[in-house]
């Protein structure tokens, strides 16, 4: 076994996050006195992301042996070892400028004698995070868990941005969008450590929270627009298909948002039309312009990205609990479609708690177990007909449903293994969980009804 993981690095790690609460209290301090609704959630978010930080670099290390996780590592810590040989080829290998070939870079890029070489450099979403890691990894001294805690640390702010937006929209409900936001446990275990879905899931919070603040309570300010195209950027190079879910959504919302002014009915009505159309059309010539970053998940390869995973899984698969079958479907996209509902579902409600037979990965199955069981009180207890009135009276229920059915299925629709589902599919539970929390409680006192309580 290959340890990425040292003594120093528990030497090192308490260090750091005495360091990491100390600005936490600061902060919390500063900006959340006591008796503002928000301060006695601060400290305990940042906590659950430390623990899921520590725990799931521990996993990858003495359970699985390694992982990406690992690679993004070894080879950040390859880009900062030339800083020693010259800071300019430092600052070349982070700004990406030689070219793979370049002799002068050759033992960091392609030497055999250099065992952690970045084979990564010109694969652009593995080489943004490794080049994330390795400039947080120039504050650590290029050690693992204190790199891996600083930039849970650095996504928690994304996340919080994001909490704070919700919350001042629904300040009723601000113990509750908590929860959805800032508790979901496989948030905190895979969004938390060295991995894409961290940097994803933080610039999801900050894009949205940009977007917010500039569109609907119009503060263009340089920090709202630079954040805003970072995270943009940032999304875009990393996992480009989460962008195709996340933007048509977060145009309606806006937009639905506006449209709310509108008094009349029928006025609402007519310009809603146009609006919806745009969006589609707009989300036809992303799709267009990006289809080469999207690859396997371009509308165009969808299809077959799907059917291909499916039979290579159905082929390889030695252990039961490791994949899952939506059935036959053409290779197309009407044929793909026909799976939507069968792919929404495993990637919100599976694995059923009798799928897996794997420790790690009952954390999904409860956690998927608890949506279903949420998911069917809300339903049972209003009906269809108000679940369906509070969707379309509230612009963000309709945001954080669309968004949460694109991503669904595509990644049910592509995955076909409950390892790889159970991180795929973490950006879009806090916005399906953030949805049951508002359509609930559109008719139901927050101060009577505990959401989570299944007692009459």
């Amino acid at each position: 076994m290959n340890n990425y993981i040292t003594l120093f690095d528990f030497l090192l790690l308490p260090i750091y996050l005495g360091i990491i609460y100390g600005i936490a209290f600061a902060i919390r301090n500063r900006y959340y006195p006591e008796g503002h609704p928000w301060r006695e959630y601060f400290i305990p978010a940042l906590t659950i992301k430390m623990v899921g930080s520590i725990a799931i670099s521990l996993i990858y290390q003495y359970y699985y042996g390694g992982g990406d996780t690992a690679e993004y590592f070894k080879q950040a810590r390859t880009i900062n070892s030339s800083f020693s040989d010259s800071p300019g080829k430092w600052l070349n290998l982070m700004l990406h400028l030689p070219k793979w070939y370049d002799g002068d870079y050759y033992y960091y890029i392609n030497s055999n004698l250099n065992p952690d070489r970045i084979y990564w450099y010109d694969a652009a979403p593995e080489y943004m995070i490794v080049r994330i890691i390795a400039l947080v990894s120039m504050f650590t001294f290029s050690f693992y868990l204190p790199s891996s805690i600083l930039l849970g640390a650095l996504a928690f702010t994304g996340v919080w941005a994001l909490f704070r937006q919700l919350a001042t929209f629904y300040p009723h409900l601000t113990r509750y969008i908590a929860i959805a936001m800032l508790f979901i446990p496989s948030l905190a275990l895979w969004c938390s450590g060295l991995f894409k879905d961290t940097v994803c899931l933080a610039g999801i919070g900050w894009l949205s929270y940009s977007a917010l603040r500039m569109l609907v309570n119009r503060d263009f300010s340089p920090f709202n627009i630079a954040l805003g195209l970072l995270s943009f950027y940032l999304i875009s190079v990393i996992k480009v298909y989460i962008l195709m879910a996340f933007m048509p959504a977060l145009t309606l919302w806006i937009a639905f948002i506006y449209l709310q002014n509108i008094r009349n009915a029928f006025m609402r009505f007519v310009v809603l039309i146009p609006v919806i159309i745009g969006a589609f059309f707009a989300f036809q010539l992303l799709s267009t312009k990006l289809s080469a970053s999207l690859g396997k998940y371009s509308v165009e390869n969808m299809a077959t990205t799907a059917q291909v995973t499916r039979d290579w899984i159905g082929r390889t698969s030695k252990e039961e609990s490791i994949g899952y079958d939506l059935g036959t479907f053409e290779p197309s996209i009407a044929g793909m479609l026909t799976k939507l509902p069968l792919a929404v579902n495993v990637t919100l409600f599976r694995p059923y708690l009798w799928e897996t037979k794997k420790l790690i990965q009952l954390i999904t199955a409860f956690e998927a177990a608890a949506f279903l069981l949420l998911t069917l009180k809300v339903i049972f207890s209003l009906g269809f007909a108000r679940v369906w009135l509070a969707i379309t009276s509230d612009p963000t229920i309709q945001f954080c449903l669309i968004f949460t059915i694109i991503f669904a299925f595509a990644v049910g629709i592509s995955s076909y293994n409950f390892g790889t589902l159970s991180r795929y599919r973490t950006p879009c539970l806090p916005f399906y969980g953030l949805a049951i929390i508002l359509i609930y409680y559109r008719y139901n006192d927050p101060k009577e009804k505990n959401i989570l309580s299944f007692r009459r």
